[in-house]
């Protein structure tokens, strides 16, 4: 499947170890891309993501976590922290980034492209806290936002519904 203009497999990020990962890495498969934090009252969203993750990941999904710190300084650790924290706390499996601002001026472009193409309520950019969640289909394309409050289970049917219309 070939990355086109516009999708996510475009960009790079940094992924927790400190390795650079192309995004592209993910191509064809449908990915859930989330915001997270460390010392939010929506940590415990961790045990859902990772849920997700062990259910379809053989099918073809993936979550992808970004600590940020942005918000109510909920993230303050290094990524070797973080890491720590999401293996010993939460038993996380999937693919964990390093640190990213996702708002402002020094945000990450793959964050900035995420925003425009799924906008929030009544069209904002602007992230309003961790765990706001992205749903990106297997040709790299932000099909829906979802914000902190809503639980990981509940988007379920929405991942089923893009593996099932999009399988490979």
């Amino acid at each position: 499947m070939a990355t086109s203009p516009g999708t996510l497999y475009t960009f790079e990020a940094t992924d927790i170890q400190g390795q650079p990962r192309l995004l592209a890495d993910f191509t064809g498969r449908v990915l859930l891309i989330v915001n997270v934090a460390s010392r939010c009252g929506f940590t415990r969203q961790y045990s859902g993501l990772q849920s997700l993750q062990d259910r379809f990941h053989d099918r073809g999904f993936d979550v992808l976590g970004f600590p940020c710190n942005q918000f109510g300084n909920q993230e303050p650790g290094s990524d070797a922290q973080i890491a720590e924290f999401c293996a010993t706390s939460f038993r996380v499996s999937f693919p964990m980034f390093a640190k990213v601002e996702v708002n402002g001026a020094d945000a990450h472009p793959l964050f900035r492209h995420l925003k425009a193409a799924a906008p929030g309520l009544l069209g904002t950019q602007a992230i309003k806290w961790n765990f706001t969640k992205f749903l990106v289909d297997r040709n790299g394309q932000a099909v829906r936002r979802y914000g902190p409050n809503v639980v990981p289970e509940s988007i379920a049917g929405d991942i089923e519904r893009l593996l099932e219309a999009s399988a490979i």
